[in-house]
């Protein structure tokens, strides 16, 4: 049995509610997941060693990622990672957070619950991100790292992320490809184009196969849409 600290009490290093309980629960909510997944139309599931990858073709049609783009440049700034430097120098996009009320916000959180399967409270919000030439996000993963400080706040609002959905939203000019280093994949940037993939291995565990690294874009300006889905519902 996995103890839960009240609410009163500060979370103990003995108790991350990172165990054998919780990785179980990942894996079979991952199985859901992946049956949705694949009977979504245009998903594929793309070869890749040591990760859970898919492609969806077509996710978005052009006319609302158009719309992304114009509520990204209206409410842009420098993004920020979740960590114990928040604002670190591997990340060098800008980004806006995406929120309900414009209509191509619910466009896009329809076909993601269509999509995953997943309840929507399980979601973080949406972001958005806007790279310049030479910006890029090193390599890096999603899920988190139980033994750092930013643990303890990330465990009391959702827990692990599981899964990461990132469409992309235009296609620049030249360089802003996204790379899987460890699974030797590399996906260029198409407009309408979603990539999906599962934070965790086969056993419900965080899992570093799935480093992955938004490349420097070489040439004009690149736009992605990014989806967080965490363990438990986002914010409690």
């Amino acid at each position: 049995m996995v103890a839960v600290p009240s609410a009163a009490s500060p979370l103990s290093a003995a108790d991350r509610r990172d165990g054998p309980v919780e990785a179980l629960a990942r894996a079979e909510s991952a199985a859901q997941v992946r049956e949705q997944i694949l009977c979504y139309p245009g998903a594929v599931r793309i070869p890749a060693p040591g990760i859970e990858l898919y492609i969806v073709r077509d996710f978005l049609p052009l006319d609302i990622c158009a719309a992304l783009i114009a509520l990204i440049d209206a409410d842009r700034v420098p993004s920020p990672v979740v960590a114990d430097d928040p604002r670190p120098a591997y990340r060098t996009s800008e980004t806006c957070y995406l929120y309900a009320g414009p209509d191509a916000v619910a466009a896009v959180e329809t076909r993601l619950d269509a999509l995953s399967g997943l309840e929507p409270r399980y979601g973080e919000a949406l972001q958005g991100q806007r790279y310049a030439v030479g910006q890029e996000f090193k390599p890096h993963h999603d899920f988190f790292d139980t033994s750092q400080l930013y643990w303890q706040d990330q465990v009391a609002v959702g827990g692990q992320r599981t899964w990461s959905a990132m469409t992309f939203l235009n296609e620049p000019e030249a360089g802003g490809r996204t790379n899987f280093p460890t699974a030797d994949v590399i996906i260029a940037p198409k407009a309408g184009n979603l990539v999906i993939w599962n934070n965790m291995d086969d056993y419900g565990a965080p899992n570093p196969g799935s480093v992955h690294q938004g490349m420097p874009v070489e040439q004009g300006v690149k736009y992605v849409l990014t989806k967080w889905y965490r363990e438990r519902p986002w914010g409690q």
